[in-house]
């Protein structure tokens, strides 16, 4: 079975550029339907898409371009949004225009392939690698396999509340992924959270009496809650001026397991525009029935159970 991977993650890869080095290795990929990546650098006026291949032109007919541009239940944005980057394909032939050679790509075979070799069988509850490929406020688009979209819900992507999914990911970022549902039609939902540590597995890299930076993530009357890592936040007492977004510098008063709960003091409170931080994953690979974010001495129970829709 081929190992699909989002795009991109092939084109800087030893084999990837061997197979692109020469018109002959080219011909060789065309044999061993070999899948193989290049930049794209142009959609013309018929949303043909033109792919850099370094010895020769590539070409992707626009009917070969994604699963659906055919028959019309996928709009030619998908192919316009291309440009500028890698996509999967294998090479389907060879003509010659106006003296020049040129392969022609599919990349629509690549991703029904994707789809009948890996995405099919899928479950709930496998972790799958993902790039992010789309952000919108109401979750993130992943690339889970050769283009082929899944989303993920803005509520699935950490424990702690973000305003705006962008406040964890930027686009093209290469994460892990749980599947979150499949549905009756193939459709797959993601989550994220799991991945990244339950409570206690959180709480342990912080102790009492240290001073460490955090977030703040929301300010209620009765106090302000500042995100220390995705999975975990603690509460603070309410004070004026303290907003939102803003970065903090926070002392740790207590830990408290059993009340999932850690009281903060805040030192100081400021604005920043720090760069997205990379997830620490406390999960990346295998599959997983159900996870418990909760200690085993609170009575409070937060769970995930993965099952099929």
């Amino acid at each position: 079975m081929r190992n699909f991977k989002p795009e991109g993650q092939l084109i800087s890869t030893e084999e990837n550029k061997r197979y692109l080095s020469s018109p002959f290795s080219l011909r060789d990929a065309f044999y061993a339907e070999a899948v193989l990546e290049g930049r794209v650098i142009r959609c013309d006026s018929e949303h043909n898409l033109h792919v850099d291949l370094g010895c020769m032109k590539g070409i992707i007919p626009r009917v070969e371009g994604a699963v659906g541009i055919g028959d019309g239940s996928v709009r030619d944005i998908a192919l316009i949004s291309r440009v500028n980057k890698p996509v999967a394909f294998v090479i389907t032939g060879f003509r010659t225009e106006n003296g020049e050679n040129t392969a022609v790509l599919s990349r629509r075979r690549v991703q029904e392939d994707c789809m009948a070799g890996y995405i099919s069988h899928l479950k709930a509850g496998d972790v799958i690698p993902a790039t992010v490929s789309h952000i919108e406020g109401f979750g993130v688009f992943c690339d889970i396999g050769a283009g082929i979209s899944a989303l993920m819900p803005i509520d699935s992507i950490s424990v702690s509340r973000i305003p705006h999914p962008s406040a964890r990911f930027v686009t093209g970022q290469s994460i892990f992924a749980v599947v979150k549902s499949v549905d009756e039609a193939g459709r797959i939902t993601l989550s994220h959270k799991e991945l990244l540590g339950t409570w206690e597995e959180n709480a342990s890299m912080f102790s009492v009496g240290e001073t460490v930076p955090g977030i703040v993530r929301s300010v209620e009357k009765y106090g302000i809650f500042v995100e220390l890592s995705p999975n975990l936040a603690g509460l603070a007492e309410f004070s004026d001026g303290v907003e939102a977004g803003s970065h903090a510098g926070v002392y740790i008063k207590s830990i408290i397991p059993s009340k999932m709960k850690i009281k903060l003091i805040i030192v100081d409170c400021f604005d920043a525009d720090y760069p997205v931080t990379v997830p620490r994953y406390f999960i990346k690979n295998g599959h997983i029935d159900s996870w418990i974010y909760s200690p085993a001495e609170s009575p409070k129970i937060i769970e995930s159970v993965f099952t099929a829709i």
